[in-house]
Formats: C-alpha cells, sequence, structure tokens
C-alpha cells in the first residue's frame, strides 16, 4: 500500500534538523555520481505553469519527482516518491511546508560549508513564506546572535521577526533599508522575486558568506555583478541547472566577468571531495535553484517518519 501524506502530516513529523540529514545525503550521492537529478521543466499554460523535476537518490533508495503548479488561485506542489528496487509508488506527499524545509535545509547546509567559523551575524532579504525556512536552517546549524531582517513591507517584516524570534529564540532586528540588513553580517540571505539586485557589491565585506535563493527564474536576480566580482568561491546546487535558469550568474558570464568553469558545485564540498572556503576573507556564494534531489531526499525521510507513526491515507496501487 502507498501513503498519501498531508501538509498537517509532513508538520507532524518531519523537523529541520531531519531535513538537513536527508539533504546531506543527497548532497553525498550527488558528488559521489551515485543520485541522478534532472533539472526542471516548465510547461506554460495561458493561466499559468506546471513545473517536473525528477531525481534518484540511491543511499535512500528511492527515485522520484515532484510536480507543481502555478496559478492566479496559488502554487500546488505533491512530491512522489517509488522504491527504486522495484518501482512501487511509497508516497504521494502534498509538498509546501517540505519545500520550505528543504530549500532552508539547503542554505543551512551551504552555510555550514561555507561561512567562517565565527559566523554569528545574519543579514536578510525577504520576509515571506521561504525565508522562514532559511532562517530556521540557519540558526540550526550555526550560533547566531542576531538576524538584520529588510523586506519592503514595514508591517510584514515587523511581523516576521516577531514570529521568527518566537520560533528561533535568537535576536531578529527589523531594519528598514537594505543596506543596513548586510552591514556587518557574516551570512547573507536573499529569498526574494525581485527581478532587480536586493544585495549590492558595495555593501558586501571580506569574509561574508552569501545564500542566493530566491532567482530560480530568468526574469528575478538578486545579486548585482560587483557581488560576483568579490567573490572568491562560486557554488551552486546543479551547475547545469544554473545554466538554464540562474540570472544571477548567467549575466555576468555573458559580460565575461566569470566563466562557468569557475562555479563548482555544493556537493563535493559537502561530502569533503573538494575544498570551500579557504580563508576568514574570502566571500562564498551559493546559488540555491532547487533541484529535485531535494524534494525526494527530504520525502523519503517524511515517508518513513509517518510510516513509523502511523500516519497517511493508504492508498491500493
Amino acid at each position: 500500500m502507498s501513503l498519501y501524506l498531508t501538509e498537517d502530516d509532513v508538520s507532524q513529523v518531519m523537523t529541520m534538523k531531519d531535513t538537513i540529514e536527508a539533504l546531506e545525503i543527497g548532497f553525498s550521492d550527488q558528488a559521489s555520481g551515485l543520485a541522478v537529478n534532472k533539472p526542471r521543466e516548465r510547461l506554460r499554460v495561458p493561466m499559468g505553469s506546471m513545473q517536473i523535476m525528477s531525481a534518484s537518490v540511491p543511499s535512500l533508495n528511492v527515485v522520484g519527482f515532484k510536480a507543481y503548479t502555478a496559478t492566479r488561485g496559488g502554487v500546488r506542489f505533491l512530491v512522489y516518491i517509488h522504491s527504486a528496487e522495484n518501482g512501487q509508488l511509497l508516497a504521494v506527499i502534498e509538498g509546501s511546508r517540505l519545500g520550505q524545509l528543504r530549500t532552508g535545509a539547503a542554505s543551512g547546509i551551504a552555510t555550514k560549508h561555507l561561512a567562517k567559523n565565527n559566523a554569528g551575524v545574519v543579514g536578510i532579504y525577504g520576509t515571506g513564506y521561504q525565508a522562514q525556512g532559511q532562517v530556521e536552517a540557519i540558526c540550526a546549524v550555526m550560533p547566531v546572535k542576531r538576524v538584520q531582517v529588510y523586506g519592503r513591507d514595514q508591517e510584514r517584516r515587523e511581523d516576521f521577526c516577531r514570529r521568527m524570534t518566537e520560533l528561533t529564540e535568537v535576536e531578529m532586528v527589523p531594519v528598514s533599508d537594505p543596506e543596513s540588513a548586510a552591514r556587518d553580517a557574516d551570512v547573507i540571505v536573499t529569498i526574494t522575486t525581485s527581478r532587480e539586485p536586493v544585495l549590492r557589491g558595495e555593501w558586501v565585506e571580506p569574509g561574508m558568506h552569501i545564500n542566493a535563493a530566491g532567482a530560480n527564474n530568468l526574469l528575478r536576480r538578486e545579486i548585482d555583478d560587483n557581488v560576483v566580482r568579490k567573490c572568491t568561491l562560486l557554488t551552486a546546487d546543479s551547475v547545469e541547472q544554473a545554466k538554464m535558469e540562474c540570472a544571477d550568474l548567467l549575466q555576468p558570464v555573458e559580460r565575461g566577468i566569470i566563466n562557468w568553469e569557475q562555479v563548482r558545485e555544493l556537493g563535493p564540498i559537502v561530502a569533503g571531495l573538494m575544498p570551500g572556503r579557504r580563508s576568514d576573507n574570502d566571500v562564498t556564494l551559493f546559488e540555491s535553484h532547487g533541484i529535485a534531489i531535494w524534494d525526494v531526499a527530504s520525502a523519503a525521510r517524511c515517508y518513513e517518519l509517518a510510516k513509523a507513526k502511523g500516519l497517511g491515507r493508504e492508498m491500493p496501487m
């Protein structure tokens, strides 16, 4: 029997710690060449779009895909996982909270491996649903002293700070201008839908680590050319996928500021096969677009936890 897991089921069993552990397995399989990741395919229709992305994670014995639609009525996510041994459908999982967790977890893992050892101050651009997962994950991997929060809407950023202070017990400081979010920060997160850069190179100081997590669309850009120029290490979740949808890197490549040979995948760094930060003065960048390996790995962990607790609705297949 296969399981159908709702958003409520996911929220009951899946923690950020679980998600980080599952994604680290996915990153290691990706680095070793065991995992297969197929970049996102977008199908446009008059009233919206449908996206499909698939992957296998052999160490978790699963293969699967995420399919989601985006229309004026909102975005709806479903993740399907199958046994890699016999092809049986194991679960269909509603994927909004799972997506928030896995997107945040990836930035947490990048921060764990690329931020300098004494990092404690975080600056974040964005106060939406995905921003919560970013803060949760970074607070889970390092001792955060303060988070400086910028969003265009004052009421939303103040509400975000109240909620996240309660959730993490870390000081959240709303700031009224974008430069203040970066001032004295060790780790920067951009998690917006902006079409124009929100982080400027003149605000980037030696030693910073940057998670650029919102620009997975050719129409979006969160960091400017000068940010890219200042980076001593450029990483992405998938270089193949970045070449298709990462305007943050595509535009500097077109201008000759960088070339794709300079962009490494994060997986080998997580797996210890490749060095990451070399000094406290390095400026490191992780371009996060969201890859199917994360969806399949986190869904596999969620399925096992839900099955152990007797959650979910059985589906005869």
